[in-house]
């Protein structure tokens, strides 16, 4: 009989994308398979087109050749897809070969062998901690209170009572598996599944530990003294190795993990370990010049704020920073002056502005001398 057309089995257009291929495929071979058909030839036939037409079009030279010649191509000895060397179909199940879309059928692999048994890590956990903008900065000591899972200390983390100890799975022989023998196109095959009895553990307990019920592990809630580094930043996270949930089987444990929110400060902001903040002074101080008082997370310090000082100067304090959290020294605390002119004045104070501003001679203001001679410039 002859071929049918590969796209007619897919059930594709002759414009059908890669993509578009490889869903049809996968559809028709799951519903095909003759291990979900058992006895069906038809259904083996079907699906042995199905791999055969799959083959070729997900090749994009092969297809392209099917395209020009059909059935008929010369150059690949008489025909497609001989179904001795069609399993490279299976790649659309992901590239594993027959036993991935084995195990995509029947929830287990090809072959035997015991379960993975051994000690496994326990999970970490999450903190959030939220420090103060100067804890974050100075580092502080803080309590703090988690629950975890730990190894029952009755049981010893074997879950059966005191006195007593887990027996062998009776189902599985202890290798956490069991096999049974499937019929497929290909013979009889071995696919190993989790053993429903033990789940896995090769071992059942039969008397359970009172005290943890059988699990091996109790909740417990611990508390923990944590040192905050100085420096450490919003958004950070400490590590304590070891302090999450107990592993499984002799494991070790997980770690904690602790994320660090710092709340704003009221005038200081932060970039890296260095410091910045708005400095108000009066129009007198800035024009005079003054010793002003100086904001540090320590305690304030006098700065000489020098005559004529612009609005928006902003001045460097070496070493007034934060700690670096990694290494020695601090970063530098900058000053941006904000020069405050007064709202409300009397009549008497106003008078003494004017008196100023008449015996202004215009070389006192040298930005605004600049800004009019460049005007004047512009316009002529």
């Amino acid at each position: 009989m002859a071929k049918r057309d590969y796209y007619e089995v897919l059930g594709v257009q002759k414009s059908a994308t890669a993509d578009e291929i490889k869903k049809a495929y996968r559809q028709l071979a799951k519903k095909l398979h003759p291990d979900v058909n058992p006895g069906d030839k038809e259904a083996e036939a079907k699906f042995k087109e199905v791999n055969e037409a799959y083959e070729t079009l997900s090749d994009q030279q092969k297809r392209a050749r099917y395209d020009q010649f059909g059935h008929e191509d010369p150059a690949a000895g008489g025909g497609y897809g001989a179904y001795g060397s069609g399993f490279g179909g299976f790649g659309g199940f992901g590239g594993g070969g027959f036993g991935d879309i084995f195990s995509e059928f029947f929830g287990g692999g090809t072959g035997g062998g015991a379960a993975q048994r051994g000690p496994v890590q326990g999970d970490d956990l999450r903190y959030d901690l939220t420090l103060t903008f100067e804890e974050a900065a100075k580092g502080c000591t803080r309590e703090i209170n988690i629950m975890r899972d730990e190894t029952c200390t009755a049981c010893k983390g074997s879950g059966a009572k005191p006195g007593t100890s887990p027996t062998t799975c009776p189902t599985c022989k202890g290798t956490g598996q069991v096999t049974a023998v499937q019929n497929t196109m290909l013979g009889a095959m071995r696919v190993s599944r989790v053993c429903s009895t033990c789940h896995g553990e090769g071992k059942i307990v039969k008397d359970p530990c009172p005290r943890c019920s059988g699990r091996g592990k109790v909740r417990t809630s611990k508390r923990i003294t944590l040192k905050v580094p100085a420096g450490i930043d919003n958004g950070q996270i400490i590590t304590m190795r070891g302090q999450g949930e107990s592993g499984e089987r002799g494991g070790p444990a997980g770690d904690l993990q602790i994320f660090i929110t710092v709340k704003p400060h009221k005038y200081f902001t932060r970039r890296d370990f260095d410091l910045y903040c708005e400095v108000p002074v009066s129009f007198t101080q800035a024009a005079l010049g003054s010793e002003i008082d100086v904001p540090t997370l320590e305690t304030p310090i006098k700065y000489s704020v020098p005559e004529g000082t612009q609005p928006g100067t902003v001045f460097r304090i070496k070493g007034a920073g934060i700690q670096n959290l990694h290494g020695a020294g601090k970063g530098d605390l900058y000053l941006t002056v904000k020069v405050e002119v007064p709202r409300k004045m009397t009549d008497k104070q106003k008078d003494l502005l004017r008196q100023f501003e008449g015996t202004i001679t215009g070389k006192e203001y040298e930005e605004k001398k600049s800004f009019f001679e460049r005007m004047k410039d512009a316009f002529n």
